[in-house]
Order: structure tokens, then sequence, then C-alpha cells
């Protein structure tokens, strides 16, 4: 009961946030041209009916193969990544819609999300995951290439997903996953103090729930990057997609395709992306970030809809950025060129 109640919560702001972008979109506009817009409006919505049809074809072929359950596997997927993609284009839409039709838009997307979680409990038996490398250390960890903020106040309790692999609830510790070769989906990162979480090679998507004190240096996600609730932290990032809820006093060092999001956040500095490892420039054109676009200075904050500069997040000074992070041995301490 509890995480329903959560997840309503989290969706509703959702909902919020998407809703008073749609309203500041339509406040600013200019000279609109009616049946331009109403044009415009028509074709995105038809867009999404034909996305959304696709989506509940793919569902509905699920118990055709569900005696296979490695073909299964594989479908269930190619449909979530169908729904990402279609929550991805509203989110890109949202400025041009009406408030009604993002919240429904929206609206569908959960209702999709919820029917392949059902169907996945009801034709694919869970099964735990465990990781075969080694990738945390018993002794404690102390790094100094990258000073912290101090003393961060205490966080609150939100759920991480709990099926992806991911570092969970860990204290002064080097944390190191190596995922060159093998395709990686969903990773989560949550509940964890004075860390240090180093990734090299690619994943799909990061979750990341809960830090204090914390470094996260990583490669290539070729998806999305969502941030919640994380104070005093340095995180080092390259992805298409990146959106932080809750951060405080932080510097993110970025490289991405989109404008980087930020909500109910304040001190939050940002950078360009400064990793290093061996074969990081090949994983990055295979996730195709390998141009630097700029817009890690591109921040939307979607709690300041005023014209002039937020409050809440600013451009970290040159004099007081890192050089690039080193992180090709993975068993000595990152280090800064």
């Amino acid at each position: 009961m509890e995480e329903e109640e959560e997840e309503a919560e989290k969706q509703k702001k959702h909902l919020a946030m998407l809703e008073r972008l749609s309203k500041r979109t339509q406040s600013r506009s200019q000279n609109p041209d009616s049946s331009s817009s109403e044009s415009s409006t028509s074709s995105i919505l038809s867009r999404f009916t034909h996305l959304k049809s696709s989506i509940e074809s793919q569902l509905a072929q699920s118990q055709s193969i569900s005696s296979d359950p490695s073909n299964l596997k594989l479908h269930f997927n190619q449909i979530s990544e169908s729904i990402s993609d279609l929550e991805k284009f509203v989110a890109e839409n949202s400025y041009s819609l009406p408030s009604y039709d993002v919240r429904t838009s929206l609206k569908t997307v959960s209702d999709l999300k919820h029917s392949l979680d059902d169907l996945t409990s009801q034709l694919l038996p869970k099964k735990k995951f465990s990781f075969k490398n080694k990738p945390t250390t018993k002794k404690e960890y102390k790094d100094s290439a990258i000073p912290l903020p101090t003393q961060p106040p205490q966080l609150s309790t939100r759920l991480a997903p709990r099926d992806s692999p991911g570092f969970r609830n860990k204290t002064a510790e080097l944390l190191i996953s190596d995922f060159r070769g093998p395709e990686v989906g969903e990773f989560t990162v949550s509940d964890l103090d004075s860390c240090q979480v180093r990734i090299i090679g690619s994943v799909r998507a990061l979750f990341v729930h809960r830090l204090k004190n914390f470094r996260v240096y990583v490669g290539p996600v070729t998806g999305s990057v969502l941030i919640e609730e994380a104070e005093g932290c340095v995180f080092v990032l390259a992805s298409h997609q990146i959106r932080i809820h809750g951060a405080k006093r932080s510097d993110f060092y970025l490289r991405v395709r989109s404008r980087p999001i930020i909500e109910d956040c304040n001190g939050v500095r940002f950078a360009p992306y400064c990793l290093n490892y061996e074969g990081i420039e090949e994983d990055l054109r295979g996730a195709g970030l390998d141009a630097e676009t700029g817009n890690w200075s591109n921040v939307d904050d979607f709690r300041w809809l005023r014209a002039v500069q937020p409050p809440n997040w600013s451009v970290l000074p040159e004099n007081e950025r890192v050089g690039t992070v080193e992180i090709s041995n993975l068993k000595n301490e990152d280090k800064e060129i």
C-alpha cells in the first residue's frame, strides 16, 4: 500500500511539473497562430496514438511466445524501450501540448508500464541478481582527488528500484563494475554514504537515490540518468538525458545530448565531462556521445519559471574544476591529470 501511495505521489508531482512547463510556454508565446498550433498538436497526438497502439500490440503478443523464456525476455526488453521512447516523446513535446493532453498522455504511459510489469510478473519468474566480479572493497576508502561539500543533512527514504542490479546500502567503500563487452540494462546506486562508484563501459539507464558525501564516475549511459536526493556529492556522467531531483550542494560534470533537467535542487553546479579510462572514446562513440554538445550548461530548472538566471544552480568556476579524472586502473585510487 505504501509503495502504491509513493508511486501515485511521484506521478502526481511529475504531472504537475509538466503542466507548469506547458503553462509557461503558453504564457510566453507571442503572436500565436491558432491554426498552426492546432495542426502541431494534432500531429503530435497522432504520432503518440500510433506509438501507443504499437506498444499495445506488442503486449498482446506476449502470451503467444510465453513458452520461450529467452525470446520472451528479449520481447519485454523491447517493449520497455518502446515505452521509454514514448515517455521521452511526451517530455520533448510537452512544450507544444495543452496541459490536459500532457496529463492524459503521461497517464497512458504509466498504464503501459503497469501492464508490462503485470505481464512480466505473470510470465517470467524473478531471478535474483548477483555480480560475478568483486565490486567492493572491505576497507574504508579515502579519496582526496575531488573535494566534497561537508555536513549534508539527513535524507528522506524514498524507495529505489529493487529488481535492477546495482550498489545499495554501503558506507565508506570503493565500488567498481566493469561493463565493457556485455550489454547491461538498468543499474541502481542507492543509499550510499561516503563511497565512490566507478562504472567502466556502458549501461542503458542509471538510477541514483539517497546519496551522501559521494563520488560517482560513470562511462556512457545510452539512455537516461535519474538522480534523486543527493547531498554533498560529485557526479561525472555522460548520457542522452539527465534528470536531477532533490540534489543539494553537489557538483555535476556532464556530457549530455539534451538539456539537463533539475527540480527542487539547491546549490548545484555544472561543468563539462572530465572522465577518462582505456577505451572510453570507443564507448562514447558507440553510445552516440562522442561529440561535446555544450548542453552541460543549458540547465532547465522546473522550479524556476522566470526569465532571469535561477538561483538554484550555477556554472562551476574554472579555477574550482578538477582536471581529467583517470580511472583506467581499477585497483588504484583515481588520478587527476
